[in-house]
């Protein structure tokens, strides 16, 4: 299937999340209420209770992957043109923002006027169907902001939302049980892994502690190219070289 497709065609994207306060003591108390029944599933202690230190320090650790107590911080985009010569090279560029609200409205501007006919465009990303659509669409509606098209997705039919390509569901091969990284991915298929410097677990205090987005947007360019790597060689097409990328500047 992904041999068929014209990769110029595909945003390749990835999000990256913290949690909505910089810790559990700057939350009111209806939130930290509402965290309190959140955290033993989040810990995976289910019907246990969570308290006092445990509770303030699975906030910091976990809150940022769930829509409701999180927010997103930055969303990164690859896309994929052919130049003169009929080359194709990949152009990536970050939205990334303390105020996110305004990177979501820089966002859905884009992907609508860029990729708004989902008959004609897809996105695509790791774990993009159960994790980056799923928790931009709920910040969406959580920031009362129109829907872009591609992400309008609430109540279709899976033959309807074929334009979202998860590059972990398509090494699945009908395997609903396990997660497959892309830094393994990237090791077994042999394109560089995304992960030399952070990873998902460090967003949340690069964030917060050392106030640096900057870092969080390369990270996280880094994953959009090494899905668009993957892509590459699900279709057996050669890997993107170091001078067929360029960055928008920030």
């Amino acid at each position: 299937m992904v041999d068929q497709i014209d990769i110029t065609k595909v945003l390749f994207l990835d999000i990256e999340t913290v949690s909505g306060s910089p810790a559990y003591d700057d939350l009111d108390d209806n939130m930290q209420y509402l965290w309190s029944l959140k955290a033993p599933g989040a810990l995976r202690r289910y019907g246990e209770t969570v308290e006092g230190e445990e509770l303030a320090e699975s906030y910091n650790d976990k809150a940022g992957i769930f829509a409701e107590f999180g927010k997103i911080v930055c969303i990164s985009v690859g896309a994929v043109y052919r130049d003169s010569d009929r080359k194709l090279k990949i152009r990536l560029k970050s939205f990334a923002d303390r105020d996110e609200a305004k990177l979501l409205t820089a966002f859905s501007e884009m992907i609508d006027q860029y990729y708004g006919d989902p008959n004609k465009f897809y996105i695509c990303g790791h774990n993009i169907k159960e994790f980056d659509v799923p928790y931009m669409c709920r910040r969406i509606v959580i920031n009362q902001q129109p829907m872009p098209k591609l992400l309008d997705i609430s109540g279709k039919k899976p033959w309807e939302t074929k334009h979202l390509l998860d590059t972990m569901e398509l090494w699945k091969f009908g395997d609903r049980k396990s997660y497959v990284s892309l830094k393994l991915l990237a090791g077994i298929l042999g394109f560089p892994s995304p992960k030399d410097d952070i990873d998902g677990s460090e967003v949340g205090r690069v964030f917060w502690e050392e106030d640096d987005l900057e870092r969080i947007a390369v990270y996280c360019e880094k994953d959009v190219l090494a899905t668009a790597q993957l892509f590459m060689r699900y279709a057996r097409k050669p890997l993107f070289e170091e001078e067929q990328v360029s960055f928008v500047e920030r």
